[in-house]
């Protein structure tokens, strides 16, 4: 006969006292308002059901007629850079020429480690989304050339 209690008699004691409540879980703006004193967060910060009102000065900039933003220049994207090598070459490449002949004329910059893999996943998705629209056709396992 052993001394000690069994788990069911032991859980059972209601002299035990109860762990306190847990404590609301905030939002960082919640609680940096709160270390400041303040009593209400600013709404729409982090984790707030009310979205955030953008400032008057960050409006973005106006469309042009042909829907393009006026003020911003934007980068050439790995798409537009592949279809401006692919007429530069006037015959089919793959992937990881494309790239290097895109780096060496700067018209597409990125810090990935696989850019050809990044390419190849683009031109086909485009070629599958766009199916006869599509830019590029696939001449060869790898190897993908201007539509015509």
């Amino acid at each position: 006969m052993s001394t000690k209690k069994s788990k069911r008699q032991t859980s059972g004691r209601t002299s035990e006292k109860r762990p306190a409540k847990r404590p609301k879980i905030m939002s960082l703006a919640e609680y940096e308002a709160e270390a400041k004193g303040h009593k209400k967060a600013a709404p729409g910060g982090a984790g707030s059901k009310t979205p955030a009102k953008p400032s008057k000065d960050a409006a973005a900039p106006e469309k042009s007629a042909r829907g393009e933003r006026r003020g911003t220049s934007r980068r050439t994207s790995g798409l537009d850079a592949a279809a401006l090598v692919l007429a530069e070459a006037c015959e089919p490449l793959n992937t990881k020429d494309m790239v290097e002949r895109m780096l060496a004329k700067g018209l597409w910059k990125t810090g990935g480690k696989t850019p050809q893999g990044t390419l190849h996943a683009a031109i086909s998705r485009e070629i599958v989304a766009k199916g006869a629209a599509s830019r590029f056709r696939k001449v060869d396992r790898g190897r993908f050339g201007l539509a015509k």
